[in-house]
């Protein structure tokens, strides 16, 4: 009878068949370790509680916003305001069996649940933030933009 094939898994540690509670099967750094790791994601919790929403007071008129107490607040609330995002503006939607979707050639019109002139939904990473207008740019006509008519309550 020949002996059995180790697993690769074997080699890694704190992956025996030693009892549970057993030294090997101890957090990689130790309890120390996981204790620092919790008091800092603490720290960076009550940091974001401290700065508020958005981190200060914004001004809807596109100015800047106002200067953090610390100045290691200022490198990361500039951090978090440079993240991009997503922005989408939905017109409308439609619900269809697939036979139909299958049966569209160039041409096909499909029609939507909303009717021209209707409000629209600003979407941010997915989320309704807001409803809006379509609107021709006054600088550039063959442009379309979107006027926010009312902010979506948190």
């Amino acid at each position: 009878m020949s002996d059995p094939e180790l697993s690769p898994l074997d080699d890694l540690p704190g992956l025996t068949d030693e009892e549970p509670g057993a030294e090997s099967l101890e957090p990689l750094g130790g309890p120390d370790a996981l204790d620092e790791a919790i008091a800092e994601l603490q720290g960076v919790i009550d940091k974001d509680s401290d700065m508020g929403p958005l981190g200060g007071d914004l001004d809807m008129d596109g100015d800047d916003v106002s200067a953090p107490e610390h100045p290691a607040d200022a490198g990361l609330q500039g951090l978090v305001m440079s993240i991009p995002v997503q922005l989408d503006v939905i017109i409308g939607s439609a619900e269809m069996p697939v036979a139909d979707l299958m049966g569209m050639d160039a041409g096909s019109v499909v029609s939507l649940n909303r009717k021209i002139g209707e409000s629209v939904d600003i979407c941010v990473n997915g989320t309704k933030i807001a409803t809006g207008e379509i609107q021709s740019l006054e600088d550039d006509p063959s442009r379309l933009g979107v006027k926010i008519l009312s902010l979506e309550k948190s």
